[in-house]
């Protein structure tokens, strides 16, 4: 096998660079005027999603500004259940809502996982137009929700500060929540298949709240199912990197990698870099983690903590990026200093 020449697919493969390759989450996004103004362009969220020409617009906006290592798919996570017949729709100011699963006659009327492809044929596209588009040396990640974060939405019909319908469907119809798990894993494996036959090339795994699973549950319904995407998605792509998020686990990060065949795991800024030093990236490749809120507030200790973070992680493979989405009220000035002091490490 060739060795990769993307610095991200190097860090990805096991290698340690002098300086991490960095991206962010939601780098697409609102804090940038050029996307509001596509997002104006397009109508409304959804229709951005389901446009290819404009959704590849606005993924390759950050790569255009500031150079990324790579781009991310501009997509969203509840575009699989929509697939799976969920009714979806964005409430300005709110967030998304979407017709809720809690019984097995809401759980018998989802369409298969083979399904799905229809209505994401859109996403593919875009797929296709960043994969002839993106500079040579920017890495393409495509992505999906984890089983159990994108189950909280399609349960509760919405997020939830705790996602306690979720926990009481597990706790009360254990079938019906481990058959809708299933089901979007399944799913899941055919979607992100699709999108590395379009050209992507690394994918991710996010399970945003994987944290409000604890013990037992969170083998069983955070742990299980991204190591099942992984070994299917190995299966059919031999070589495809793939990054897990479970956002907030905790100690159980450590491990993490091993047990699902992730070829890098993502950390939030809940976690010490130190910490994960030594615990988690002695298996791998890390992601992370600077906490988001310097995107907004800026200066000596965005500068300060960024280098920290790369001190910290230098010994090892290492992906710079953020604990969690940049947020719409970041300064796009904040990202360039927090990229410049990255590089001039």
């Amino acid at each position: 096998m060739t060795q990769p020449t993307k610095t991200i697919l190097r860090a990805l493969a096991g290698e340690t660079l002098p300086t991490p390759p960095i991206w962010m989450m939601r780098q697409a996004g609102r804090y940038l005027p050029e996307y509001r103004a596509t997002r104006a362009q397009a109508g409304d969220f959804l229709s951005l999603c389901y446009n290819p020409e404009l959704a590849a617009e606005v993924t390759l906006q950050p790569i255009r500004r500031y150079g990324f290592d790579a781009a991310i798919l501009f997509a969203d996570i509840l575009l699989v259940p929509q697939a799976l017949g969920a009714d979806l729709w964005f409430v300005t100011g709110e967030g998304p809502r979407l017709s809720t699963i809690t019984s097995q006659a809401d759980f018998d009327a989802l369409k298969p996982a083979s399904d799905i492809h229809d209505t994401l044929s859109p996403i593919y596209e875009t797929v296709r137009i960043l994969s002839r588009e993106l500079p040579k040396e920017t890495t393409l990640i495509g992505f999906a929700g984890a089983p159990w974060t994108v189950a909280t939405y399609m349960i509760a019909g919405r997020g939830t500060p705790d996602q306690g319908p979720a926990h009481a469907l597990k706790d009360e119809n254990r079938p019906v929540f481990e058959a809708l798990l299933h089901r979007i894993t399944e799913a899941t494996i055919d979607y992100l298949s699709c999108q590395i036959e379009a050209g992507a090339e690394v994918v991710k795994v996010f399970d945003s709240w994987a944290g409000s699973l604890k013990g037992d549950d969170f083998d069983k319904y955070a742990l299980e199912p991204a190591k099942r995407i992984i070994v299917a998605l190995k299966e059919k792509h031999p070589g495809i990197p793939v990054i897990a998020f479970p956002r907030e686990a905790g100690e159980k990060y450590v491990g993490f990698a091993k047990a699902t065949g992730a070829d890098c795991v993502a950390l939030d800024n809940s976690v010490d870099a130190i910490w994960a030093a030594e615990h988690v990236q002695i298996d791998g490749c890390v992601q992370g983690n600077l906490a988001s809120r310097h995107m907004v507030t800026g200066g000596q200790a965005l500068v300060n903590e960024t280098r920290a973070i790369v001190e910290a992680f230098r010994k090892g493979p290492h992906i710079f990026n953020l604990g969690h989405g940049i947020t719409p009220d970041a300064d796009p000035e904040n990202v360039q200093l927090m990229i410049d002091t990255v590089r001039a490490m």
